[in-house]
């Protein structure tokens, strides 16, 4: 190679490499580069992962498209979602296509706070599906739009139906003048689609219970899901806190109970495996409860026999509830009646028998309610004065007495002579004719009248809405006197009818603990200062328990107590203690001059214990003696 070709070749090199160097891209533009390539690079990703995952997607709708293809109801996937009324003059009953089912209930004859028609709930608050388990597919029933056949003001039939004809329907009728609708599921040729073995048929219920009426922890109270074994009595889950509960006996009904209206179902072929759940709302939330049920009832396949069940939407009224059982499918004995709760066994009887009927007749004469529970009051009062004035006499026999229970105190003031003290004082009382606790007894008979009139009126639909004087509504608590920030113990409000309640509480003892301190003396009457700080408590304990409650029963038991201060001055104007104690005094002569005369009732039996504990004791000084020596 000679020079001048060596020296070409090095020219060419220096400008291939000085044309690389000066036309090399600077940091910036690699970096624009290298950030261009990788969104490239990302794009390229993502459209390889949209094209695989829409080939993955036509591969599902291709299946799923086949298997709809053959599902029993593939025609009902889709349609039209339609709503179908019935109604008669007390209910109106909405039912939509799409599912088949009821979706809202309103009562007619009761109104809401707003002024409104009472709706138990609607599309939002509750939800039931009907589930069948078939060979190749389980069926449920929110999965369909069924369609309206036989429909009337009060007849309904919701039809799913296949190409071939086959159909499973689910029939509705309203009975008229009544709450109740006869429900029944009912199958026609799918009888292969299903395993020999089905014999039921699963449901699942759920409703939010809406707040009905204006005091929330008063309704909560009285709102429970409500439930009836068979071939006994009812049961319910807790009002105030979760449960849940797994039921292994058959079932009548099931209940979303609220204070004053139910939604119930019945199945005539008995609910099984039942699991029963009821979760408190939040205060403020419009709600009262979370209801959910699930259940199993018959189902027969093959169409022959139909699942028969029946839907209540009522108001919790007790003479209603018991007619409604006589509209029953079936020969079961519903007892509906038990969703009015009326206090335990003793209490319920006295409702049912007694305070029930006085008050529907005192209702019957066109009356307000105001003056209907105080006739209510006056005549309770009446049929327990016989044992109210014989309590009041035995306190003022003992009050005539004391003198001479004050001669024994001074003749026994000794602590070792308490036993003889009290044998002499059972002796005098027997003598004179006077029980010590014959003011005992008379009491303990009023008490359970008291007690079942407070399970009566929080539960009488009757009060509800009716206003009186001040309260605007005698089913919840009135509320004159509020303010916007809730309080400790006493919430937002001051119940006037509570704080009556309360005052003539206070009088009331005030009067009792004076009866009782007019006739003990010595260690008896230092005991009972105790006692008397104690009674006072109570009212005002019953303030803050009672000022949620109920203006209709703090207005009764204001009224009770008043009559009560009343009858307690009536009855110490009319007795005269020299007349009493002049007849003391003859019962005291004509006793004592009868030597066979011997201790009866109480009197006797304290004097027998006494006598024992003597015995004791002298057995035990003897025991004892020798030690002593």
């Amino acid at each position: 190679m000679d020079k001048n070709t060596l020296t070409g070749f090095i020219l060419i090199a220096a400008v291939l490499i000085g044309f690389s160097y000066f036309s090399r891209p600077g940091e910036a533009e690699i970096e624009a580069r290298h950030r261009q390539d990788s969104i490239e690079a990302v794009a390229r990703r993502q459209a390889i992962e949209e094209q695989k995952a829409k080939e993955a997607a036509d591969l599902v709708k291709e299946a799923q498209t086949a298997l709809d293809s053959t599902s029993l109801f593939y025609a009902n996937r889709t349609g039209e979602s339609r709503q179908i009324i019935l109604e008669n003059e007390l209910i109106r009953l909405t039912f939509n296509t799409r599912g088949g089912t009821v979706q809202q209930a309103e009562l007619k004859e009761y109104k809401n706070q707003e002024g409104n028609p009472v709706t138990l709930f609607d599309a939002n608050d509750a939800r039931m599906q009907l589930m069948l388990a078939g060979k190749a597919e389980n069926i449920c029933s929110g999965d369909y739009f069924f369609t309206p056949v036989n429909v009337s003001d009060t007849t309904l039939t919701m039809r799913l139906q296949n190409a071939e004809g086959k159909t499973l329907d689910l029939n509705y009728t309203l009975i008229p003048h009544s709450y109740m609708v006869n429900f029944t599921v009912s199958a026609d040729g799918l009888g292969n689609f299903f395993a020999p073995s089905l014999k039921t048929m699963d449901i699942e219920w759920n409703e939010r219970a809406r707040q009905q009426e204006k005091g929330f922890d008063f309704e909560s109270r009285y709102s429970s899901l409500t439930y009836k074994i068979k071939n006994e009595g009812t049961d319910y889950l807790s009002e105030s806190s979760t449960e849940t509960e797994n039921i292994t006996t058959p079932l009548d009904w099931v209940a979303f109970k609220n204070q004053f209206f139910s939604c119930v179902l019945i199945a005539h072929q008995d609910f099984t495996e039942a699991r029963l759940s009821s979760t408190p709302e939040q205060k403020a939330s419009g709600y009262l409860k979370s209801y959910d049920a699930s259940l199993k009832t018959f189902f027969d396949p093959s169409g022959k026999t139909a699942t028969q069940m029946q839907m209540l939407f009522a108001p919790n009224n007790y003479h209603l509830l018991q007619h409604t059982n006589t509209l029953s499918t079936s020969d079961k004995d519903l007892e509906l009646e038990e969703l009015v709760y009326l206090g335990w066994p003793l209490f319920k009887w006295i409702n049912r028998f007694f305070i029930i009927y006085i008050f529907d007749w005192l209702s019957s004469l066109g009356l307000s309610m105001g003056i209907v529970l105080l006739l209510l009051t006056i005549l309770v009062k009446l049929l327990v004065y016989p044992t109210t004035r014989k309590s009041y006499l035995s306190s003022a026999k003992m009050r005539v007495l004391k003198p001479k229970v004050d001669e024994l105190n001074a003749k026994y003031p000794k602590p070792e002579d308490a036993m003889k003290k009290q044998q002499e004082m059972m002796q005098l009382y027997s003598l004179y004719g006077v029980s010590p606790m014959g003011g005992c007894l008379p009491m303990l008979i009023q008490m359970p009248i008291w007690i079942a009139l407070f399970n009566f009126v929080p539960n009488a639909i009757e009060l509800r809405g009716e206003s009186f004087l001040w309260a605007s509504d005698l089913s919840a608590y009135d509320d004159v006197i509020h303010w916007d920030k809730s309080l400790w113990l006493i919430g937002d409000h001051l119940s006037i009818f509570c704080l009556l309640f309360c005052l003539t509480n206070i009088v009331n003892t005030w009067i009792s603990m004076r009866q009782q301190q007019n006739s003990m003396t010595g260690e008896q009457a230092q005991q009972m200062k105790f006692m008397q700080y104690m009674m006072y408590f109570m009212p005002i304990a019953f303030f803050f328990m009672f000022n949620n409650y109920s203006s209709g029963l703090n207005y009764y038991y204001f009224l009770s107590g008043l009559t009560s201060i009343l009858i307690m001055w009536f009855l110490r104007k009319t007795t005269d203690d020299k007349k009493l104690l002049a007849k003391l005094e003859a019962n005291y002569q004509a006793n004592k001059a009868n030597p066979n005369k011997k201790m009866s009732g109480m009197a006797a039996r304290l004097e027998a214990l006494q006598k024992q504990q003597q015995a004791i004791l002298e057995e035990q000084k003897k025991k004892s003696a020798p030690h002593k020596k």
